[in-house]
């Protein structure tokens, strides 16, 4: 691990062959302490903070210079965690996580009120989770014990993180840790779903096809 200062905050860069159970419980420590992480998730390459952190989350919108009008998608370790953040999960939610999660599925649910900061829903009601059971970022969820928002590591209006050279140009200097793992061959992101009516209403199609959710239940127009 090496430090290179750049401007007025200082990036610890990390690459995957310096990455140990030290390293991991380093950074899972800082997560849940609301400092920035970039690391690589189930899609591309995010932007992390403890999603309990108002402060934190505000620093991300800051970062990448994204309205405020735009949610935060919320990445868990474990469905405990999520039962902690919601009122309930409805039967086709319910069918939708044992389809598609851990996966690239990220739903919206009631979320139960005073449970997160207002500024990772944009002061709707709603909650956008995706669960992760796999890899470096589920590690480092699990070890830091609290949910972890994570948009794209990238500035508002640039290309999706894929790239760690665009990463590291882009955010060096603007957040405490860059966990290299090398370049991220596809763009495509989770796909965000809601259940409305008992239908499935597609927000945003990704990695997860309109024809596999319609396997689970009628799509709504």
């Amino acid at each position: 691990m090496h430090e290179d200062k750049v401007g007025i905050n200082m990036t610890k860069y990390v690459r995957k062959e310096e990455m140990n159970d030290a390293t991991i419980l380093e950074v899972a420590n800082a997560l849940r302490k609301g400092k920035l992480v970039v690391f690589p998730t189930d899609t591309v390459y995010g932007i992390g903070t403890n999603a309990y952190d108002a402060q934190a989350c505000r620093r991300i919108y800051e970062v990448k210079g994204r309205p405020m009008c735009k949610p935060l998608i919320v990445l868990i370790s474990d469905i405990s965690m999520l039962k902690e953040m919601v009122d309930s999960i409805s039967p086709i939610e319910q069918k939708l996580i044992d389809a598609f999660w851990p996966g690239p599925l990220t739903i919206k649910f009631k979320q139960k009120e005073g449970t997160l900061p207002n500024v990772v829903s944009a002061g709707d009601a709603y909650l956008r989770a995706r669960l992760i059971k796999r890899g470096l970022m589920h590690e480092l969820i699990q070890t830091a014990g609290v949910p972890i928002v994570a948009p794209s590591a990238n500035l508002s209006g640039s290309l999706t993180g894929t790239k760690i050279k665009n990463i590291v140009n882009e955010l060096d200097g603007k957040v405490d840790y860059i966990l290299d793992c090398g370049d991220i061959e596809s763009d495509e992101v989770s796909t965000i779903v809601q259940v409305e009516e008992q239908k499935i209403f597609v927000i945003r199609e990704g990695k997860i096809k309109k024809e596999a959710l319609a396997n689970v239940a009628p799509l709504k127009d």
